[in-house]
């Protein structure tokens, strides 16, 4: 298995999974989200809801990474397409891992707003994501370096 491939797979697994958490899970995900007190407040289930609209985003991007590794397009052949593509998934991982380093700053959970980032599940959703923005961005550098 290339690197490019297993990159590919683990994007699967983690946006697929985010698809999950998000969509499928979203009474689970609203624990993460908001402090045992918040939760009965009336906004919560709008809230809950509204996560859904994560996983929908976060599926798509997984069944992309699904069909590039198993089905391998002639469209994704040339090099320059999978720059493109793997430049795309980095910017994806990014922008997930950039959103909760304001959080980060902020020193975390304030109150009840935001989230805690260094404990429990949004650790490691900012962690993988860190790591795999790094590993997309890595296969990109190589396929350009190459070329």
């Amino acid at each position: 298995m290339h690197l490019s491939d297993f990159v590919l797979l683990l994007n699967a697994l983690w946006f697929g999974g985010a698809f999950i958490q998000f969509s499928v899970a979203q009474r689970n995900t609203l624990k993460i989200l908001l402090p045992g007190e918040e939760r009965s407040n009336p906004i919560a289930p709008t809230l809950a809801a509204s996560v859904a609209f994560l996983g929908g985003i976060n599926l798509p991007i997984g069944l992309l990474s699904l069909y590039l590794l198993a089905a391998r397009p002639p469209f994704f052949q040339p090099v320059e397409a999978q720059l493109v593509l793997f430049l795309f998934f980095a910017a994806c991982h990014f922008s997930q891992f950039a959103y909760n380093l304001p959080v980060l700053m902020r020193g975390g959970r304030v109150g009840v707003a935001y989230w805690p980032v260094l404990k429990g599940p949004m650790l490691r959703i900012f962690v993988i994501d860190a790591a795999l923005f790094v590993a997309n961005l890595g296969v990109a550098l190589l396929l350009a370096w190459r070329s």
